[in-house]
């Protein structure tokens, strides 16, 4: 007969501990380690396990495989993120904000795809039936024939889904409320979010739809619950924005069947959120072409380049430790390229506040967006505005050198296609050109800082520059 067994699991992070402490050792957060009650003894142990074993065929690797089969939704930037479509048989978490649109943007693509003559079920752990009733008429797919139902009991969605022809696409909204019989602890807790998606995935493995979780995320961005979860799905998708703006970008981080780098962009307006086929010209719609402080960075998300603009204000600190302030940039690669402007171009400006803001919301991962951080700190040191038509990618070294960077032949027709005429970057290759667009190489950084301070009305620059 089986046994019950508590457990001390850490909400944070999954980890499991044997006593309960205030401070988790596996993440260092306070307060997240709640106990749980798990099933031992007869019939749960590995013994039990390995009696009703059997083996399995051993294949070689070579062999004819099937492409995966795709349903697609006709929202180009869904689509794209995803690779091409929601995979039969995948698994899919959407995480994000609570109030970032991610229930709109999966009503949105449930009614396309339902409307193609595909078998959609949306199930609501969070709502009722009317309030997504409501949110459909408000965007407008109210006749759509999705399937609805409020449901949390996982036994019950199971059975249901099971039940007649399986359905092509599945929408679970959301895990931290979905709960089985199996678990004895609440819903939401660590135990209860991770058996929960085990039994969902399998039921996509067993069944061939696809089944779409979503889930919350913590204070720090971060999937609430184990990050075990996404080890279990197929693609992990984030779903990002500052609901004070009206835009949002769906980036992809885990895709067994696509890039993992893509994103997609959309627009919150009053009927929901509409794709943005350009980015780049909406990220640089209210860009201030004559403040000192602002450069455009060609950047590169996935296979697509987005073009941001990348603003820096270097103030007088009254403080002994003067501070640094980052938004949608690495923080410790801010602290290398102040470090490379101090030592190796004699730039006096570590004593400063620093400001660094990549307007949009967008969030920039790659080292070639150092050149044009590098280019904006020294236009607010040295109040000289950049000029308005320049683009700046490139690695810094540690050295002062400026490294190329991948992908430099699309980041120089995207800027050439919005009307850029100056481009600010290493050493290009013969074919990394484009018409109509002046390259200025350079293969170190003191040079463009010295071209920048000369037409400032400060000299920041020191004597060994």
């Amino acid at each position: 007969m089986a046994k019950l067994k508590s457990t001390f699991i850490c909400q944070a992070c999954g980890n499991v501990t044997p006593r309960w402490a205030g401070r988790c050792d596996a993440c260092g957060e306070w307060n997240t380690i709640v106990e749980e009650v798990e099933t031992s003894g007869v019939g749960a142990g590995p013994k039990s396990a390995k009696a009703s074993g059997r083996p399995v065929e051993l294949v070689p690797l070579s062999g004819e495989s099937e492409d995966a089969i795709r349903i697609v939704t006709r929202n180009s930037e869904l689509d794209r993120v995803l690779g091409g479509g929601f995979v039969m048989g995948s698994a899919t978490l959407v995480g994000g904000d609570p109030g970032i649109g991610k229930s709109t943007l999966l009503l949105q693509a449930a009614a396309a795809l339902a409307s193609q003559g595909k078998r959609v079920i949306y199930i609501s752990g969070e709502e009722a039936i009317a309030q997504v009733r409501l949110r459909a008429s408000r965007l407008g797919v109210a006749e759509a024939p999705v399937e609805l139902a409020s449901e949390t009991h996982v036994e019950t969605i199971l059975a249901t889904l099971e039940k007649g022809k399986a359905p092509d696409l599945v929408i679970i909204d959301s895990i931290q409320t979905c709960w089985t019989e199996r678990i004895e602890s609440a819903p939401g807790t660590v135990t209860q979010v991770r058996t929960s998606a085990q039994a969902l995935t399998r039921f996509a493995k067993k069944s061939g739809s696809a089944v779409v979780i979503v889930g919350h995320v913590t204070k720090d961005g971060q999937i609430a619950g184990p990050r075990v979860v996404e080890h279990m799905v197929d693609a992990v998708l984030y779903f990002e924005g500052d609901t004070s703006l009206t835009y949002r970008i769906l980036r992809g981080v885990k895709n067994r069947y696509g890039a993992t780098d893509e994103i997609g962009v959309f627009e919150m307006i009053g009927s929901g959120l509409r794709e943005v086929p350009n980015p780049s010209a909406l990220f640089l719609d209210q860009r201030d072409t004559g403040a000192a402080g602002s450069a455009v960075f060609a950047g590169i998300e996935g296979t697509r380049p987005v073009l941001v603009e990348i603003q820096a204000l270097v103030a007088p600190s009254p403080l002994g430790t003067p501070r640094r302030a980052v938004v949608g940039w690495d923080s410790s690669r801010l602290s290398m390229v102040l470090a490379v402007l101090e030592t190796r171009c004699g730039v006096r400006i570590g004593a400063n506040d620093i400001y660094l803001n990549v307007a949009g919301g967008l969030k920039v991962n790659e080292p070639a967006a150092d050149l044009a951080v590098a280019a904006a700190l020294i236009s607010s040191l040295t109040n000289a505005p950049l000029p308005p038509d320049a683009v700046y990618f490139g690695e810094v070294s540690l050295s002062g050198g400026v490294r190329p960077v991948v992908h430099a032949n699309l980041r120089v027709r995207e800027a050439a296609k919005l009307g850029f005429g100056i481009v600010h970057t290493a050493k290009l290759g013969d074919g990394e050109r484009a018409d109509g667009v002046r390259v200025e190489e350079f293969s170190a950084l003191a040079a463009l800082v010295g071209r920048i301070a000369a037409k400032g009305d400060a000299q920041p620059v020191g004597e060994d520059a």
